[in-house]
């Protein structure tokens, strides 16, 4: 089991009882008017939520999955989905409380992802970012991803995952594990 502890806080897996608390932290980083205090905000680009409970319900108890949570004194703060996908890891809904965003735990969670591919023996991770959060892709790049060049259509399956105001496609980043 995965936990480690860094300079303030400590990192765990997600359980089930953590659905709730996770749900309003991702929804809280990426949508609506909470998410405009951090950078990471994604409300200019889509109505709706982020995820659901039963979203992340099923993503917790998905074979091959695992949503790493970042406390401090007994409270999440921070989160990130790690997905094994034959010799890559896959990493998604990268979440910081947007109070705490621009304090370095997001970059602790990256490092967390890179310990844990490397413990799995997976060659590299990708991620999917929104084409136009430069910001964002930029952020990613001085962590060590690169862009690949691959493009993705930003597919929204039903409306749980937010309604587009403008046409979207994803970049594909990655970063090999030394």
């Amino acid at each position: 089991m995965l936990m480690h502890d860094h300079t303030i806080g400590k990192i765990r897996p997600a359980t089930l009882a953590d659905v709730n608390v996770l749900n309003a932290l991702v929804n809280s980083a990426y949508r609506g008017e909470t998410s405009k205090k951090g950078w990471t905000t994604e409300a200019d680009l889509l109505d709706g939520t982020r995820i659901d409970e039963a979203a992340l319900h099923d993503l917790i108890n998905k074979k091959g999955t695992t949503v790493l949570c970042y406390e401090t004194e007994s409270t999440i703060k921070a989160c990130v989905e790690l997905r094994e996908e034959e010799d890559k890891l896959y990493l998604g809904m990268l979440s910081v409380s947007p109070g705490l965003q621009g304090s370095g735990i997001g970059k602790v969670l990256l490092k967390e992802a890179e310990f844990f591919a490397k413990e799995k023996g997976l060659s590299y991770i990708y991620m999917t970012v929104i084409s136009v959060r430069a910001e964002l892709i930029a952020w990613y790049q001085r962590h060590g991803y690169q862009v690949t060049g691959e493009r993705k259509p930003f597919v929204v399956p039903d409306i749980r995952w937010g309604i587009p105001k403008q046409p979207l496609e994803f970049v594909v980043l990655r970063k090999p594990i030394l």
